[in-house]
């Protein structure tokens, strides 16, 4: 190992933190859009309320099995994940609860690359998931549509 590779940084293993009203219903809507799995986290949702260290408050039904009430996230399907507790260590979103509605534009946005020609399909598709057109773009460098989730998160599909 030369003294260059040992000082060279690790990859940072993060995710993207959304503020949200609903959780559960962005991850569904996020999900969707991006193909990617909501996390199963019940193993350890089950193993914290039989310990007593998470109240049954605190938790809700999703999709058939228990969740954390105030946040839920969503990962890419090739990316690993931990089995013991389904917590995805690779790109993921998590949307957590806040009690504050969506009020600025947001500083941090997604922009989706559906492929060549099929922009029109996809901004379709999105919108029956839920999502809005904001307005068209169309400028020198290209164009786009802008587009907003179920809670007014503003997104681009290029």
């Amino acid at each position: 190992m030369t003294e260059e590779s040992a000082s060279a940084p690790v990859p940072v293993h993060w995710k993207l933190v959304i503020d949200a009203h609903d959780p559960h219903g962005q991850a569904d809507f996020w999900a969707a859009a991006l193909g990617y799995l909501a996390e199963d986290n019940s193993a350890l949702v089950r193993r914290l309320l039989d310990a007593g260290a998470l109240p049954a408050a605190a938790t809700v039904d999703f999709h058939g099995r228990p969740a954390f009430r105030d946040l839920i996230a969503v990962r890419h399907p090739g990316d690993p994940y931990d089995a013991d507790t389904g917590t995805g260590l690779g790109r993921r979103l998590l949307f957590q609860r806040v009690p504050e509605p969506k009020t600025v534009k947001n500083r941090l946005h997604l922009d989706l690359h559906p492929g060549e020609g099929r922009r029109d399909a996809e901004v379709a598709r999105l919108r029956t998931l839920g999502a809005s057109v904001l307005r068209e773009v169309a400028e020198q460098g290209g164009s786009w549509v802008v587009m907003a989730d179920p809670e007014g998160n503003e997104f681009c599909v290029q």
